[in-house]
């Protein structure tokens, strides 16, 4: 693949980067990309025998710590275990499950993919040095957030939809986490990524007839898992500009080398997204240290 590629990291020597759903698919690549580069990986799982296994295989400095992202217990209960870190990649998610809920009673692709990481990202932000490095999809040029019922309660249920809303929510909440940022005189950067086609696990747990033709798709036209992770890698070790969104430049953005890619308009609604940050400070409970 011609551009940056993985020779390109910079030397992440003496850094740590925490990296939540490394336990398969563009978690781990992103961890073991990471560590590759000289950095400490914290490998923030769910499922930690898994993730173990995983760290196995990696050559460099890793460590495995349990986090569920649906869960808000276990999400206080890792960021009390973390000292400090560079960088926080916000890469773990779930993808158009069947309809069910979080241990707190969210609907699972928002309360996992996030409001789990807008809560983990609000207990860790004093402790992150660098930047906050937030995984979205092209998913979410189809998404709408719907403040009046983001959890699905009065809407019929569209596992996609429900995806989308959760990626969209996760680029409004990186703009807005920049404009905060920078408000505050912070020199932290909120930035996006997106990995194109990537064959993952996630693409293959929909639990529907799509599934088929996923599969067949990650055989025959994705990128592999490595590959999709360049672009999270990019955004948390390249000089990326503050709220900039990252992702593949080829291929209308389905493959090719990282570089930055544009947004719908949906995720650029700044109302919306100051209503949704609110909103998520009320679900989770958790008022975040900048204002």
């Amino acid at each position: 693949m011609g551009g940056w590629n993985a020779a390109d990291i910079p030397d992440q020597t003496g850094r740590t980067h925490v990296v939540t759903g490394a336990t398969s698919g563009l978690g781990a690549a992103t961890a073991r990309a990471l560590a590759g580069a000289g950095a400490t990986v914290i490998m923030a799982c769910r499922n930690e025998i898994k993730a173990q296994a995983v760290a196995k295989t990696i050559d460099g400095t890793v460590q495995v710590r349990a986090l569920d992202l649906a869960d808000l217990a276990s999400i206080r209960r890792f960021a009390d275990s973390v000292e400090g870190a560079d960088v926080l990649v916000n890469n773990a998610g779930v993808m158009a499950v069947p309809k069910s809920h979080t241990a707190d009673g969210f609907e699972l692709q928002i309360g996992t993919n996030f409001l789990g990481h807008f809560a983990l990202t609000a207990l860790l932000l004093d402790r992150i040095a660098d930047r906050v490095v937030n995984v979205s999809s092209v998913t979410h040029h189809i998404g709408r957030i719907d403040l009046d019922d983001l959890n699905w309660e009065r809407r019929a249920y569209s596992r996609f939809g429900a995806y989308a809303q959760s990626k969209l929510a996760l680029l409004q909440f990186t703009t807005e986490l920049q404009r905060r940022l920078l408000a505050a005189g912070s020199r932290k950067l909120a930035v996006a990524a997106h990995p194109g086609y990537a064959a993952t696990d996630i693409n293959s747990k929909t639990e529907n007839l799509l599934e088929s033709l996923i599969n067949l798709g990650n055989r025959l036209i994705a990128q592999s898992s490595a590959a999709g992770a360049l672009h999270s890698v990019y955004a948390a070790t390249a000089a990326v500009e503050p709220g900039g969104y990252y992702g593949p430049s080829e291929w209308f953005g389905w493959s090719g080398p990282p570089g930055r890619v544009g947004t719908s308009g949906a995720a650029r609604d700044e109302k919306t997204m100051r209503l949704l940050w609110k909103l998520a400070e009320e679900l989770t409970g958790i008022d975040f240290p900048v204002s």
